[in-house]
């Protein structure tokens, strides 16, 4: 698991809305699930609001995941938000791969709050 350094309580962010302010005042940023680099869509449904550290953690984990596809190891990326509550900020960032023809598997959560 990775863990970003300082936690944070976003119980109160429970809106898109609310979420935007704290982008605003830097304390979000918006990342995709599943990352462009890996054919993500920039789109709503794939957009999530973190703390700008929880960026760079997957930031890592891509850097990762792209030399495993180079590498022929993985095939498959799916990654699903984890949430408190009726918070609008996921909690964790749940990371599971696989390929079709291999075995072995990268399974990264993101701690988040």
């Amino acid at each position: 698991m990775a863990f970003a350094e300082n936690p944070h309580n976003f119980t109160d962010i429970d809106s898109k809305e609310k979420a935007i302010r704290l982008v605003e005042e830097g304390r979000l940023v918006p990342i995709l699930l599943f990352p462009a680099e890996l054919g993500g869509p920039e789109a709503p449904q794939n957009t999530v609001y973190v703390p700008p550290e929880t960026r760079d953690i997957q930031t890592q984990i891509i850097g990762t995941l792209i030399r495993f596809v180079e590498e022929g190891l993985i095939d498959n990326l799916n990654a699903e938000p984890e949430y408190k509550g009726n918070s609008f900020v996921p909690s964790k960032i749940h990371m599971r791969t696989s390929h079709s023809g291999k075995p072995g598997q990268f399974n990264p959560t993101i701690e988040i709050w």
